[in-house]
């Protein structure tokens, strides 16, 4: 059952015969050695080498995950465990799993997280040749530096993998990824969901395999981390942009149709015609990032938002489709003032500058009516499952 043991050590492997066994030599030794109960699970993703049989040979308990992926590995490994706390780490012998005891204490003092730091700034060290320059001082502070700027978490090394955790803030975090963004969306959503998480200064060691190069590959899994990190920050990816866009879209508006000059230049239709798509562009980012939360809180992917709670309080489908239909029906309006000019023209020519001065607002007005109409029902939508799932 879980909970017998104090600490299960969860290693993934991947072809690891070179230094599996002293990772797990390790692990227990530092576990004898402290008086901890505790267990090491190797979880295998399909090594074609020796890393099953020297991993049981050497104590540790042997799970197949079938499912290729870091993330699938780990959370393989940890639904065997029977540990109260986790402690994962790569089984490459870049991390001393002789450093077991200060995550344990770490625990034992009220942390949900306990995350390893390898960086200077945090206190760690990485010994020469245990880590590629360019990881070292851009990749890894760069990202850091994201997570701390963005979503507030206070650590200096978001991607160690040697961290520990307990069971019951693990289950409630829900981890989804599959691949190398398990242990950076542990963070994300841990700080995210207000939990504590303490820094554990550790050194890095040069990976200690020969038969392969590490599984980590820089450029393909550093993109994803930035997308991973956009898709967790909306306001990033969506509203910010959107209201950018929105608000050069209003200011040119205000100008084309004021005096139409801005610092000596004549701004005419078609740089009304730009503002439009601006403001049409801006407003549909806005509302794919209120959707896009919406969505995310409802799958669990992020924690409730007092904001999102105030939109579906008052944003409620009726108020949106009175809304739309009366930006519909403005610009409507507008472009039919434009028509009947062209009645009173006897359907002859019009003046251009002036015409599109109503054409264009009307244009878009109407676009974004639409746009509301169809989002109040997805909205609603989305609504009405989250308190369904409530219930």
């Amino acid at each position: 059952m879980f909970g017998e043991l104090e600490i299960s050590v969860v290693m993934p492997c991947l072809n690891e015969a070179d230094t599996i066994a002293v990772c797990v030599d390790k692990a227990l030794r530092a576990m004898r050695e402290n008086g901890i109960s505790g267990e090491v699970i190797v979880a295998d993703n399909g090594s074609t080498d020796d890393s099953r049989k020297i991993a049981a040979e050497h104590g540790a308990n042997v799970v197949e995950v079938a499912e290729k992926g870091y993330g699938n590995a780990l959370m393989g490994g940890i639904a065997a465990a029977k540990g109260r706390f986790i402690l994962m780490g790569d089984a490459d012998d870049s991390y001393d799993f002789l450093e077991l005891p200060k995550f344990v204490e770490k625990l034992r003092r009220g942390c949900d997280v306990a995350q390893g730091c390898r960086l200077r700034s945090g206190g760690g060290k990485v010994e020469k040749g245990a880590m590629p320059f360019l990881h070292k001082y851009w990749g890894n502070p760069m990202f850091t530096s994201l997570v701390r700027s963005w979503f507030g978490a206070h650590i200096h090394d978001v991607y160690c993998g040697l961290r520990g955790f307990t069971r019951e803030a693990y289950e409630r975090l829900g981890l989804r990824c599959t691949g190398m963004e398990f242990a950076t969306e542990m963070i994300i959503k841990a700080v995210l969901m207000k939990m504590r998480i303490d820094e554990v200064p550790i050194t890095l060691h040069p990976d200690g395999r020969k038969a392969h190069k590490p599984h980590l590959r820089t450029f393909r899994d550093g993109w994803r981390t930035l997308c991973f990190f956009l898709l967790y920050c909306p306001r990033r990816l969506y509203v910010m942009p959107g209201l950018v866009l929105w608000g050069f879209g209003a200011l040119v508006y205000f100008i084309v149709l004021g005096s139409g000059r801005f610092m000596g230049v004549n701004l005419g239709p078609h740089s009304l015609l730009v503002a439009s798509l601006c403001v049409i562009m801006g407003y549909q980012s806005v509302l794919f990032g209120a959707l896009t939360k919406l969505f995310a809180i409802g799958e669990g992917m992020l924690p409730t938002d007092p904001k999102v709670n105030f939109i579906n309080k008052y944003a409620t489908l009726e108020r949106g489709l009175i809304l739309g239909a009366f930006a519909m029906a403005a610009g409507v309006g507008l472009i039919g003032v434009a028509f009947v000019h062209w009645i009173c023209e006897d359907f002859g020519p019009l003046v251009y500058s002036s015409t599109m001065k109503l054409v264009v607002p009307g244009v878009t007005l109407a676009a974004l009516g639409f746009q509301t109409i169809l989002a109040s029902f997805f909205f609603s939508l989305l609504g009405m499952r989250r308190k369904h799932e409530g219930k």
